[in-house]
């Protein structure tokens, strides 16, 4: 069997064979990523559709991580429905069979052309989680996006679980991500300081957020990406974009979809959390 992580090295072979060609290449252009909790189709879907549709258009991201995607008999998926709303190519990963008329799980959306994608279910099987996983060209380089969204539960028991699930997801990134530089994104359903996060991520990664607003978790209120019309005692950051330390560099990362529309009528019952960075080096 090929493993999917081939696409990407042969093409970062080709890429060093023609800079070695040219001696020099241009860096790619900066790019950036939205991650965003849809909360399914709860509280009108159709109203907060619309919303979500218009400021993701007006963001223009050149990838979008969704976590709580749904599908059911008088429902399109919604990350397909989303993508051929706004252009995009949409990979979406399910425990749920294919061919099954409800199916709930995680999805990446990109504009650039996808060399590879995999999924992987994450342990316990009975949580039903998963790891997403698509490499993209990027003006010929290849960048690894994954997704993710571990267990919910804000205790000892939600902490075992989740240290299990990176545990896995980490393994996942390891078998797929070949030389390529990556990413990884979602609602990681803990603050970034909870220390199954921190063993998991600070080795090889950075939480953009965290690099460009260092005090953050000092002040969780004024950072929150739980939405406070749903959770007003929670005022917690819990969607993430981690880049791969010494690959990728944040140049902003901020908090979006956080608009009401009509009275009572969010995105969300998240916020969004859009980061834009780019290369360090230019191959």
């Amino acid at each position: 069997m090929i493993p999917w992580r081939l696409p990407c090295l042969v093409l970062l072979f080709a890429a060093v064979l023609a800079g070695c060609a040219t001696h020099t290449a241009p860096a790619p252009m900066p790019l950036s990523i939205v991650t965003f909790n849809l909360y399914h189709d709860k509280a009108d879907w159709p109203r907060r559709r619309a919303l979500i549709v218009e400021e993701l258009r007006a963001l223009h991201p050149d990838v979008i991580v969704l976590q709580e995607v749904l599908q059911h008999e008088t429902l399109r998926n919604q990350a397909e429905d989303l993508a051929e709303a706004l252009g995009y190519r949409a990979y979406f990963a399910s425990v749920d069979p294919q061919g099954k008329a409800r199916r709930y799980g995680n999805a990446i959306l990109t504009r650039h052309p996808v060399l590879a994608s995999d999924w992987t279910p994450l342990r316990p099987r009975e949580d039903a989680r998963t790891a997403a996983h698509v490499c993209i060209d990027v003006e010929g380089r290849p960048l690894n996006i994954y997704a993710t969204h571990p267990n919910y539960r804000d205790d000892a028991e939600g902490e075992r679980m989740r240290r299990q699930q990176f545990g896995d997801l980490l393994e996942f990134i390891a078998r797929t991500a070949g030389d390529a530089p990556s990413v990884v994104a979602g609602d990681f359903n803990a603050a970034s300081d909870r220390p199954e996060i921190r063993a998991a991520m600070d080795a090889d990664f950075d939480n953009a957020y965290d690099r460009l607003h260092p005090d953050a978790n000092r002040d969780p209120r004024a950072h929150a990406t739980l939405n406070p019309h749903y959770f007003p005692d929670d005022p917690r950051r819990i969607d993430h974009v981690y880049l791969q330390r010494d690959a990728l560099r944040p140049l902003e990362a901020r908090i979006v979809l956080n608009r009401e529309g009509a009275p009572g009528a969010w995105p969300s019952d998240h916020f969004g959390m859009y980061v834009r960075f780019a290369f360090t080096t230019t191959r």
